[in-house]
């Protein structure tokens, strides 16, 4: 299968200037433009975490925006993904922001 067929999915979190710039609201914009689903929230130290959902290419490119863009306002000092999996359908219908 080439880079780019199928579905997985991955879990982020990001590091760095992330809360109380609108990193979350960025985040499902972002995602939603791109065409993924899944999720964000901040935690309770200071970072952003969450589970993206969708075609290879596409959460690479969300992968790449939390690396490296993020919201205009943060300051990312770095982003780790985990638990990297393929997936036969997508466990969520959104992209939503979770409180």
């Amino acid at each position: 299968m080439a880079e780019g067929d199928g579905l997985v999915s991955v879990d982020y979190e990001v590091f760095g200037k992330v809360q109380g710039v609108f990193f979350r609201k960025h985040t499902q914009a972002q995602g939603k433009k791109l065409g993924v689903v899944g999720w964000v929230q901040n935690t309770d130290y200071g970072s952003v975490r969450g589970q993206i959902q969708g075609p290879t290419a596409k959460v690479r490119q969300l992968q790449e925006w939390l690396k490296k863009t993020g919201s205009p306002k943060s300051e990312i000092d770095r982003a780790e993904f985990r638990n990297e999996k393929k997936i036969a359908r997508l466990e969520h219908s959104d992209f939503c922001i979770v409180k």
